[in-house]
């Protein structure tokens, strides 16, 4: 694939989990992929695993919360690259916390990360994106935010939901402009954040839960990545406003 026909890929909380996963997917397929996270070894991990491969990639520290650091990031990349393609929004937070102690700081985090952090760098991104008439926007949601409710994690639920509606909403403002914007909703994903004991189901929760998904297996990042890679494709080219669960079949086996 020749410079001139790499697509410049922008995926956040690009270090560990999914994002990694996702990263190393387009990476994969010749794309140039601008690896962002808050973890520094690790996202510079993931950059040498896709240069190792033969694949283009570069780091840069990134936290979702700053507009300014957003803004910069973006006029970076275009200055560099001429354009930015496709953008996954991954990076997230999930932490535990009992309604009694949800504060105010600690909902605001969530959805400062979970929520706006996705609205911050569409935001930025979009006008370069309009103006070639092109660009796919993946947002990660989570079945958290489309069918269950979680207890204890009342605020990620909620963020989580509104990446759905935030979607939506830019799937139809930019549409006509060439822009696609589409979710996932993962399911149980084999990642640090779900064997956490602190702030999730932890190794025996997660096991537990696999017997009741009816593929018999939790996800992997892998799994995610493959769909984010299909979202991003002209062969989703009639798609957008979209959220794909991916669980296993988790949800309609529930019953």
């Amino acid at each position: 694939m020749t410079t001139e026909k790499k697509r410049i890929v922008i995926v956040t909380g690009a270090g560990i989990g999914i994002g990694a996963a996702t990263a190393k997917a387009f990476g994969a397929l010749g794309d140039h992929v601008v690896v962002t996270d808050i973890l520094e070894k690790e996202g510079r991990e993931t950059v040498a695993a896709i240069t190792g491969a033969g694949g283009s990639a570069d780091f840069h520290l990134y936290d979702v919360r700053s507009t300014a650091t957003t803004g910069a990031l973006v006029s970076n990349i275009e200055a560099r690259h001429g354009r930015i393609d496709v953008i996954v929004a991954n990076a997230g937070i999930a932490h535990r916390t009992p309604l009694a102690d949800l504060t105010d700081e600690k909902w605001d985090l969530t959805f400062d990360i979970d929520l706006k952090g996705i609205f911050r760098l569409v935001r930025a991104a979009a006008p370069g994106m309009r103006a070639r008439k092109s660009g796919s926007v993946i947002a990660l949601s989570s079945i958290m935010g489309v069918a269950y409710g979680w207890d204890e994690h009342v605020h990620y639920s909620a963020a989580k939901s509104g990446v759905i509606g935030l979607v939506r909403g830019l799937a139809v403002e930019m549409a006509r402009d060439g822009v696609r914007v589409n979710a996932i909703a993962p399911g149980y994903i084999r990642t640090a954040q779900l064997l956490s004991e602190e702030n999730s189901l932890g190794p025996a929760g997660a096991e537990k839960a696999a017997e009741f998904i009816p593929m018999g297996r939790l996800g992997t990042g892998e799994d995610i990545a493959d769909v984010a890679v299909f979202l991003a494709s002209d062969n989703a080219r009639y798609m957008t406003g979209q959220v794909l669960v991916v669980d296993g079949g988790l949800l309609v086996g529930r019953y």
